[in-house]
C-alpha cells in the first residue's frame, strides 16, 4: 500500500463526515443559506491567498526544477481558475465577488492558515505537501460524490461549482501531489513520516471544520465575553 493510500484509509472517517456535512449536502441539493455562502467565500478568498504563499515556500524548499515549475503553475491556477466556483456562489446569492474580499478571518480559517504556514516554515517538502493535499483531495471527492448522488444538470444552481471540482484538472493536481508525497515518504525516516501523517490528518479535520465554520457563520467572541 502506498503512503497516500494509507493516509486516505486512516482518515476515511473524516472524509465521510465531510461528504455528509449539511453545507456539502446543501450544495448537492441546491439549497445553502446565503449568509453561509457569503461567510464561506470571505474566508476561502483569504485561505487561497495563504495557499499561494505556501506554494511559494514550497518552491523555495524545492531542489528539483520540476517541483519549482509545478508549484509555480499551481499559483497561476489558484489566481485564474479557482475563482470560478467562487463566482458561481456569488451569482447565486446576488453579490459581487469584490464585495466579499478583504474580511478578517474567522477562528477556524485563521487556525487552518497558521497550521499550513507552520508546516511550510518548519517542515520538509513532504510535510508541506501533506498539509496541502487534503484541500484538493477532499474537494475532488466532494465533486465526484455530489455528481454521482445528485447528477446535476446545467439548470442546477451549483452545477458550475460541482463540475469544477469533479473535473479532471483537480484530479490531475491531486494525483500529482499524491505521487510526489509517496516518493518523498519512501525516502523519509519513520519520525518524518509521522509528521506527514499528523499534518495530513489535521488538515482533514480543518477541512471539515471549515464547512462547519461557514454554515454557522462562525465569528470571534466579542470583546465583552470573559473566560469562566
Amino acid at each position: 500500500m502506498t503512503f497516500t493510500k494509507l493516509l486516505r484509509e486512516e482518515n476515511n472517517d473524516i472524509f465521510e463526515e465531510i461528504f455528509t456535512h449539511p453545507f456539502v449536502k446543501g450544495i448537492g441539493e441546491g439549497v445553502v443559506p446565503s449568509e453561509s455562502i457569503a461567510h464561506y467565500i470571505k474566508a476561502d478568498y483569504e485561505y487561497l491567498n495563504a495557499f499561494m504563499h505556501v506554494y511559494g515556500i514550497a518552491m523555495a524548499k524545492s531542489s528539483k526544477r520540476e517541483d519549482i515549475e509545478f508549484f509555480n503553475e499551481q499559483v497561476t491556477f489558484v489566481l485564474h481558475s479557482e475563482v470560478h466556483p467562487h463566482h458561481n456562489f456569488c451569482e447565486h446569492i446576488g453579490m459581487r465577488y469584490e464585495e466579499l474580499q478583504g474580511y478578517p478571518l474567522p477562528p477556524t480559517a485563521d487556525h487552518y492558515i497558521k497550521h499550513m504556514i507552520y508546516h511550510a516554515n518548519q517542515g520538509s517538502l513532504g510535510e508541506i505537501i501533506a498539509a496541502l493535499l487534503p484541500c484538493p483531495w477532499t474537494y475532488l471527492e466532494i465533486g465526484n460524490t455530489l455528481m454521482k448522488q445528485y447528477q446535476p444538470t446545467e439548470s442546477h444552481p451549483f452545477h458550475p461549482w460541482i463540475s469544477f471540482y469533479a473535473d479532471g484538472e483537480i484530479e490531475t493536481l491531486t494525483n500529482h501531489l499524491r505521487s510526489r508525497l509517496d516518493s518523498l515518504a519512501a525516502e523519509a525516516s519513520e519520525s518524518e513520516q509521522q509528521k506527514m501523517k499528523e499534518a495530513f490528518r489535521k488538515s482533514c479535520q480543518l477541512e471539515w471544520l471549515f464547512w462547519e465554520m461557514s454554515l454557522s457563520c462562525e465569528e470571534w467572541p466579542t470583546a465583552g465575553v470573559t473566560a469562566k
